[in-house]
């Protein structure tokens, strides 16, 4: 039941994740830069100081007694996640929400997947157990899916007219956007690093009387930190190389109406990883694999997305086929992990 319970879970995160992007559709005038870090500091700063501090009792003390080396590594791992989540706007940029989402985050379910149990010596376990070789055999299927998704993505360039690109995606850019993918997939699994070694911050959480479902939003509060630390340096950067800090006072643009927007992107975002924590602390002795859950309902929620703003307007049959067949292996390969999670419960 406790498993079933974090599949709900991480498909609330996936639904949060997958539809974060959508507000940002909304924003004039502004350049990339300027609305990603706005959104970016609700993301990684407001609300993960409110929602820790709304659920996790005494956090500074639970920080305060962190061991220093615990902080350290939670805090770098989600400064490399930062290069990812950075590096994911783009992807979207080039790919529209659908694919890009399928192709960054099918790279990012296979790394944070993989490398925790490698990491601890526990991967060959997995092989030896039932359970773990259903969580193994889900994992393929869900990269099978990604592959699938991603000669959807050729097969659009090819049947889509300029004008249609244009109008789906304004900067569609399937190599270009690919490449970016690539790095943005690798390095945001270092989310999943980082919650592996932020555990003692979490062990720290839940012996201060915090719920069990809630013990992860201390770590959050760190990882977001370094996530924010490498957003807003590349952001401020560009907008001083632009010149676009005027984005923020320039009355010419709605910017209270821009910045309510990027709220509303950065808090939807947030709560990704809000639902997250909590599918997490009810995977049991599988947990890293609620990365692959997560992951699988981020894709499935985005294509489902991407296909009702009409990025595949002008595709051909065979190409929605494709994409359709792309998504529903994607969301089989959850029922797959979430089987092996019961047989180990």
């Amino acid at each position: 039941m406790l498993v079933l319970l974090g599949v709900l879970f991480h498909a609330l995160g996936g639904f949060a994740s997958g539809s974060f992007y959508l507000p940002y559709k909304k924003v004039n005038g502004w350049a990339w830069e300027s609305y990603w870090l706005v959104g970016g500091v609700v993301s990684w700063l407001v609300a993960p100081w409110v929602l820790g501090s709304l659920t996790v009792p005494h956090l500074l003390a639970v920080l305060r007694q962190a061991p220093s080396s615990t902080l350290w590594w939670t805090y770098l791992w989600g400064v490399l996640w930062g290069m990812g989540g950075l590096t994911f706007g783009l992807a979207m940029r080039y790919l529209g929400l659908s694919l890009g989402m399928a192709v960054t985050l099918g790279l990012c379910a296979v790394f944070g997947t993989l490398v925790p149990p490698l990491w601890t010596g526990t991967l060959g376990t997995l092989v030896g157990t039932a359970s773990g070789r259903f969580v193994l055999l889900g994992l393929g299927v869900c990269v099978l899916g990604i592959l699938v998704c991603g000669r959807a993505g050729l097969l659009k360039e090819k049947s889509q007219s300029a004008a249609e690109k244009r109008t789906s995606v304004a900067e569609f850019d399937f190599r270009k956007g690919v490449a970016v993918a690539i790095f943005s997939g690798i390095m945001s699994a270092c989310f999943s690093f980082g919650l592996t070694a932020g555990q003692p911050i979490a062990a720290l959480a839940a012996s201060s009387g915090t719920n069990p479902l809630f013990v992860n939003n201390a770590i959050l509060v760190v990882i977001l930190a370094g996530g924010l630390t490498t957003n807003a340096a590349w952001c401020l950067y560009l907008n001083a190389k632009n010149h676009t800090f005027s984005d923020y006072r320039n009355p010419s643009f709605p910017a209270l109406r821009n910045v309510l927007f990027c709220a509303l992107a950065g808090t939807t975002w947030y709560f990704q990883f809000f639902f997250y924590g909590m599918g997490d602390s009810q995977m049991g002795a599988y947990r890293f694999s609620g990365w692959t859950l997560h992951m699988a309902f981020i894709i499935a929620f985005s294509s489902m997305w991407g296909l009702l703003l009409h990025e595949w307007r002008g595709a051909n049959s065979s190409t929605l086929r494709t994409i359709t067949l792309g998504i529903g292996l994607v969301i089989f390969s959850t029922v797959v992990v979430g089987y092996g999670n019961y047989l180990a419960g």
